[in-house]
C-alpha cells in the first residue's frame, strides 16, 4: 500500500525508541495498532457501502427493464384485444344486418335472431386497460 520495506521499517522502530522510549513504546505500539485497525474496518466499510449502492443500482434498472417489458406486453395485448372487439362488434353488426334484411318466413326465428344479437352487442364491453 505505502511500498515500505523491511529496512525503513526497522529505521521508524529505532527512531521511535528512541524519541518514546523503552518504557512508552509498547503501549504507543498498541495504540497505533488499534488505530491502524479501525482504519481498517473503516475502509472495509466504506468498500461494502458501495458495492451495495452498485448493487442497487444494477437491481433498479433490472427492475425498470422489467417493468417496461410488462408494460409493453400490456399494451400489446390491449391491442390484441381492442382488435378482437372490433371484430367481434363487425360480425355481430353483420348478423343484425342479415337477420333484419332477411324475408320473413315465420316472425319467431326472426325475433330470436334479432334478441340474440342484441344481447351479444350489449354483453361485449370494450377491454379495460390492464393498468392506469
Amino acid at each position: 500500500m505505502f511500498d515500505i520495506g523491511f529496512s525503513e521499517l526497522l529505521l521508524i522502530a529505532v527512531v521511535a525508541l528512541v524519541v518514546i522510549g523503552p518504557e512508552r513504546l509498547p503501549k504507543v505500539a498498541r495504540t497505533a495498532g488499534h488505530l491502524f485497525a479501525r482504519f481498517n474496518r473503516y475502509v472495509s466499510q466504506v468498500k461494502a457501502d458501495i458495492s451495495r449502492e452498485m448493487e442497487l443500482e444494477e437491481l433498479r434498472k433490472a427492475g425498470g427493464q422489467f417493468k417496461d417489458s410488462v408494460d409493453n406486453a400490456g399494451k400489446e395485448i390491449e391491442g390484441h384485444a381492442h382488435e378482437v372487439d372490433h371484430v367481434i362488434r363487425e360480425e355481430v353488426q353483420q348478423t343484425e344486418k342479415s337477420v333484419t334484411g332477411a324475408p320473413e318466413t315465420s316472425g319467431q326465428p326472426q325475433a330470436e335472431a334479432a334478441a340474440i344479437a342484441s344481447d351479444a352487442s350489449a354483453t361485449s364491453k370494450p377491454a379495460q386497460p390492464l393498468h392506469e
